[in-house]
């Protein structure tokens, strides 16, 4: 159910078209919340329906023309709403790990490259996170609103910190696995 609130919220900073958004969501939001362009264009089509967020009037009305959408009040009090309701922290899913478990009764074959490759996905991820908060968030960029938005970087860099160490670790075990190859 968050895909909404997370349109709500990227429109709320801009009024924006589906394309725009898409983009944005690519280079922002997306990095821990991720939609397809179709998603986005379905749930704007909703979002319009439920009097949440409305079409931006037109210069030059034309067939085709993108459509830009802004958050109306009713938007406003449900973005605000779900922000401030309580919720329980979800469980971990993750392949990589149920993999793992896996290779303890069918044998490691092919993992040990999978786990390098992840280290490395990880390693470029934490990365870009860093190069991010370098750029955008010097140390006299403390507004409420900045301040807000580097907690959910820093979330990032101290999770893709945490698998580098763990993915660090994990190899070193699985390297003197007997079978491991």
């Amino acid at each position: 159910m968050s895909l909404p609130h997370a349109i709500l919220t990227a429109l709320l900073e801009k009024p924006s078209s589906g394309l725009e958004l898409t983009r944005r969501f690519d280079k922002s939001i997306g990095y821990f919340w991720s939609a397809t362009h179709q998603q986005i264009y379905r749930e704007l089509g909703k979002l319009e329906a439920e009097g949440l967020i409305r079409t931006l009037p037109s210069e030059q009305p034309a067939r085709g023309q993108k459509k830009s959408y802004e958050v109306l009040p009713a938007g406003r009090a449900e973005l605000a709403r779900w922000t401030a309701a309580a919720q329980d922290p979800k469980p971990l899913r993750d392949t990589l790990l149920l993999r793992l478990r896996a290779a303890a009764v069918v044998g490691t074959a092919g993992l040990g490259a999978d786990l390098r490759r992840h280290l490395e996905l990880h390693r470029r991820q934490l990365t870009e996170y860093q190069e991010i908060e370098q750029r955008d968030f010097p140390p006299d960029r403390d507004a409420p609103e900045d301040r807000l938005r580097h907690l959910v970087l820093r979330a990032g860099i101290d999770l893709e910190t945490f698998w580098t160490q763990w993915l660090t670790h994990a190899l070193t075990e699985f390297d003197d696995l007997p079978d491991a190859g």
